[in-house]
């Protein structure tokens, strides 16, 4: 395939794109989301580091913290995990440990990383341990059926009904958005695999040592082929043929469907780094500023407490059609602040401070669409309010590390 209509064909189609390439003062392994020929998601690791956030572990209690209702446990020797006192009643404790009454130092119990360590927070644990396939999660301590938000109301009620049937009482369901394109068959062959997996790990583990691992998370490059939309996702590409061999592997046991969409990109004179531009989208990722088509900018910043979002009208000096000017530059950063969110990996709290519009119609129309963009964030996004300061309030839920700290615990940035 020549160049031209090779480009031509990568702009057309969705495509998640795993290589290895330089980056900064070395290598690393990357997963990138590209729509549009323009990416929208990173995730960065190596081939033989890898994270603890999915692992399951018997865990020990190291105190109790009553003033925070919440217990310290170490999953590793040295390794100190945050686990909230409120979900101790869901606990499976190892041997004959179980007792009548609240959780006590030295008790062993199976844990599971929900969260990684951020900044200067350790890591977060939970005894509601999930386990998580292509359209379905299966959780041993929430034991409700419950269905993504982004299903339509027919998808709701086909998987429902499907799913009533067959759910057991000692675990709970989530729906993921991908099972809208499952059959029955599919979705029933999922369930029985998670189902033995945590037979397996609940089983198994309760005889276990303290700080067994018992269940090890998929590196984060399957992960991100397990979490794309499949609707949405046409391709998956690599350069790499262990990794192909590997993704063929998982693919055919995991994914079967999605085993014609992986290809393996063999054109040495233009790395596939390159062709999806990826230096320049790490480069995007790392700047305080993004310049915008419409000539605004916006400026993103992530402090401590919080991420600070300042959109300015940048070279716009025509003051007779300010206000419209001011709602275009904010429709525009509203879709790219919504993107960055995604792109950096940024959670937690965040603050926006719009161009300040005096039309209430304005207002609520850049709302809508800010909300609009977020459900599109396979990651929980929601605005919250607009003050009387017209500082928009929005929050991401906290899963992984923010793209920056990713790379600064592998070295490639100090």
């Amino acid at each position: 395939m020549c160049l031209f209509h090779f480009r031509t064909w990568v702009k057309k189609l969705n495509k998640l794109v795993i290589t290895q390439m330089p980056l900064g003062n070395g290598e690393c392994l990357v997963s990138a989301l590209a729509s549009e020929n323009r990416a929208i998601e990173l995730r960065v690791g190596t081939r033989t580091q890898q994270g603890i956030l999915g692992n399951i572990y018997v865990a020990q209690v190291e105190n109790i913290a009553r003033n925070i209702q919440a217990a310290f446990v170490q999953i590793q020797k040295g390794q100190r995990c945050y686990l909230p006192l409120k979900e101790a009643a869901q606990a499976i404790y190892t041997g004959n440990q179980r007792h009548m009454g609240e959780l006590r130092p030295g008790d062993e119990i199976l844990v599971q990383v929900n969260r990684e360590a951020m900044k200067t927070k350790a890591p977060s644990v939970t005894t509601n341990l999930s386990f998580t396939g292509k359209y379905l999660v299966l959780t041993s301590g929430d034991c409700r059926l419950g269905l993504s938000s982004k299903l339509d109301a027919a998808d709701n009620v086909r998987l429902r009904k499907w799913l009533a049937e067959r759910k057991r009482e000692n675990y709970g369901l989530v729906v993921r958005t991908n099972a809208a394109e499952a059959s029955k068959e599919e979705l029933l062959r999922e369930l029985s695999f998670l189902e033995k997996q945590l037979e397996r790990v609940a089983v198994y583990g309760r005889s276990r040592t303290c700080f067994s691992l018992l269940l090890e998370a998929e590196p984060f490059y399957l992960s991100a082929v397990r979490d794309a939309y499949s609707q949405e996702l046409e391709e998956i590409v690599t350069d790499d043929r262990e990794l192909f061999a590997g993704l063929c592997e998982y693919l055919a046991q995991y994914q079967p469907e999605d085993l014609p969409k992986l290809r393996l990109y063999e054109d040495r004179l233009l790395p596939l780094y390159k062709l999806f531009s990826l230096e320049r989208a790490f480069n995007e990722a790392l700047r305080e500023k993004i310049w915008l088509k419409s000539g605004g900018f916006v400026v993103i910043q992530q402090t401590e407490a919080f991420v600070s979002i300042d959109v300015n009208t940048g070279k716009f000096t025509d003051k007779k059609k300010a206000e419209e000017t001011f709602r275009k530059i904010n429709l525009e950063a509203a879709g790219e602040i919504a993107r960055q969110l995604r792109l950096r990996n940024l959670s937690g709290i965040i603050l926006i401070d719009f161009i300040n519009m005096q039309n209430s119609d304005h207002q609520e129309e850049l709302l809508h669409v800010l909300a609009r963009h977020l459900r599109k964030d396979p990651v929980k996004a929601q605005v919250i309010d607009l003050t009387a300061l017209q500082i928009v309030e929005t929050t991401r839920k906290k899963v992984r590390r923010s793209l920056l700290e990713d790379l600064t615990a592998l070295g490639i940035f100090p």
